[in-house]
């Protein structure tokens, strides 16, 4: 077991909701067809001008305040983005540092792993935390509207903006990280692509390059991998997790992926309804919702498992304190 507690998580809609009929307005998709095939009827669109490590500082901000923590006692900020912050140059979690007001009282940096990005972070904070450089925030922050078009309907119609943080610090007897499986596989073509634009010399955008098919059955499989992995790595039969938190890139998919481990609805938490897909925020405001909305007891277990473009997937089973 890694000994670390999630002191604290929040998450953020930076924006008015936008609903899919009017999306499908703009594009002339019919809406109650897109509704049912994504399962998505709201998603958030920051307003232009907004900047990522502001929304990732306000999350970050939140997660503070639910852990009862003070930001000048973190040791270390990991900024999670799949759509590259601000800048490219420096890190992203330099300006969340400095809007939380800090200067010289703890490292800050970037991590991108795709929608995977959290639960990679998650990880290093619970290995961070667990040899004495801890409490940690961990932000992800993606504002992925301003990598569509409706010129292409796919990316532009699922995608939202949105962030999520948590903050990780020391954990108590029998708390704490019970199992880690985290994998990849380069070897598939690319399926989802955000090309850097200093390479191509022009300006690009968020692109679905596989059929929906192919990338729910991939998904799945890794997915699957990662759990059974991180659940005989644990020694805990899957019946016996209290909560299964997964990625969720549409609807469609999210059920599948229930169906597919055997998880009863009630067992998870559904996001992407109203949030749209969200990219590496996905699993990190799924965990919001859950410890804020249900009934989490001490002793339950949390399985968060996750697959993103690469393809990197990775699984986290969780152990609540008292």
């Amino acid at each position: 077991m890694i000994p670390v507690r999630i002191l604290g998580t929040a998450s953020v809609l930076p924006g008015p909701a936008v609903t899919t009929a009017e999306l499908c307005a703009r594009v002339g998709r019919d809406a109650a067809e897109v509704e049912r095939k994504t399962g998505i009827h709201t998603r958030h669109f920051a307003p232009p001008g907004t900047r990522a490590a502001d929304v990732a500082a306000t999350a970050l901000r939140g997660a503070l305040e639910a852990a009862g923590v003070e930001a000048k006692a973190l040791r270390r900020i990991l900024c999670v983005t799949s759509m590259g912050g601000d800048v490219t140059t420096p890190a992203t979690a330099n300006r969340v540092a400095a809007a939380l007001g800090l200067a010289g009282s703890c490292d800050a940096m970037d991590v991108s792993n795709a929608c995977m990005g959290f639960l990679s972070a998650f990880d290093l904070a619970a290995r961070s935390v667990a040899t004495g450089l801890g409490p940690v925030g961990i932000v992800s922050v993606e504002l992925l509207s301003r990598t569509t078009t409706p010129e292409d309907p796919r990316p532009y119609l699922v995608l939202g903006d949105a962030a999520a943080a948590a903050v990780l610090g020391t954990g108590r007897p029998g708390e704490g990280v019970l199992g880690v499986a985290l994998g990849n596989d380069g070897s598939f073509p690319t399926d989802v692509v955000l090309e850097n634009p200093h390479a191509t010399g022009k300006p690009e955008r968020m692109r679905f390059l596989t059929p929906s098919k192919e990338m729910t059955r991939v998904a799945l499989e890794a997915l699957l991998r990662a759990a059974r992995s991180v659940l005989a790595e644990a020694g805990v039969a899957l019946g016996d997790v209290e909560w299964v938190l997964t990625h969720q890139p549409n609807g469609s998919m999210l059920e599948a992926i229930l169906r597919a481990l055997d998880v009863p609805p009630e067992r998870s938490v559904r996001v992407v309804d109203t949030v749209g897909s969200v990219g590496s925020a996905s699993l990190g405001t799924g965990l919001d919702r859950l410890l804020r909305t249900r009934p989490v007891k001490p002793g339950d277990r949390i399985l968060m498992v996750g697959v993103g473009a690469g393809v990197a997937y990775g699984a986290v089973l969780y152990q609540v304190g008292g």
